[in-house]
């Protein structure tokens, strides 16, 4: 499924009391739509989903989703290490409108591959959103095999996966064995290009909060053919990509978005703000 080539894996505004500040979200989504943006992924690890209860979450979908307006796709981040708590948070998603959800692979328990598919099958079989799948072993531990994803990808419901193990044999794999109608997205965005030459749709995307446009470009020219053009446009791109993970995520990036003007308020703990030495080098990548 296409939900477009660069979607924003957005993170989640705060006042300073650190809650949810749906004003600044309101005009943040505004912003991204202008600049790029082709879908958002709400409740992500972007949006410090860890830190987001339940009810802020489902807040948040309801809120967004009425912002968007159905002007782009809105998928919502309802995966957890409980297969229970996914399938109930899924249910409240739907309830809220989104366009289609994002399921992460269960983190710190780690499951065998075929607990992964059961529990992927498991949520599936109760909604009628598409689904994305998240691959991203750096955070959860256990990573899906491309034989678990090709699997994964003939239930009905699972359309779609977000893959940030940076492994391209596996990428190639999952791309080759799954229908043309399975869309694979890059999850870091400095693999887009290499991903985009072995048949990935697009990105899931932090940078495209500060550099979206840029993103859309880089893969227009390369659906245009223009190869060069896009490598020279990612290359360019890599320093501001680097910068938004100097420190761990989101607090680079809404630092960056500060300097831009769009105000998202401090990130929640156990994360921390960047120190003086991080906000100096980060404010060189945009002087």
């Amino acid at each position: 499924m296409n939900f477009g080539r660069v979607l924003t894996a957005m993170v989640t505004p705060f006042n300073p009391r650190g809650e949810v500040d749906y004003d600044q979200t309101t005009k943040l989504i505004e912003y991204l739509i202008e600049h790029g943006t082709d879908g958002l992924v709400i409740a992500g690890t972007t949006g410090e989903s860890p830190t987001l209860t339940s009810a802020e979450k489902i807040d948040l979908f309801k809120h967004v989703v009425k912002v968007v307006n159905k002007r782009i796709p809105v998928i919502a981040g309802t995966g957890s290490n409980s297969t229970a708590t996914s399938i109930s948070l899924t249910k409240e998603a739907e309830a809220c409108g989104v366009d289609g959800i994002m399921l992460v692979a269960p983190y710190y328990n780690k499951p065998s591959q075929q607990g992964m598919v059961e529990h992927f099958s498991a949520i599936a079989k109760i909604t009628d959103l598409p689904i994305m799948l998240y691959n991203i072993p750096g955070r959860s531990v256990v990573k899906m095999t491309a034989d678990t994803i090709v699997q994964l990808s003939k239930v009905p419901g699972i359309v779609s996966i977000k893959d940030a193990t940076g492994d391209m044999e596996l990428a190639a794999t999952v791309i080759e064995k799954t229908e043309d109608d399975f869309s694979f997205y890059s999850g870091e965005d400095s693999m887009t290009l290499p991903l985009l030459s072995l048949g990935a749709i697009g990105v899931v995307s932090v940078v495209s909060h500060v550099a979206g446009e840029k993103m859309q470009e880089m893969a227009s020219q390369f659906h245009q053919g223009n190869i060069k053009e896009a490598a020279s446009i990612h290359r360019k791109l890599l320093p501001t990509m680097k910068a938004m993970f100097m420190a761990p995520s989101p607090a680079p990036v809404k630092s960056a978005l500060r300097l831009k003007g769009i105000e998202t308020g401090r990130v929640r703990l156990p994360l921390t703000e960047l120190s003086k030495e991080e906000e100096e080098k980060l404010q060189s990548y945009f002087s």
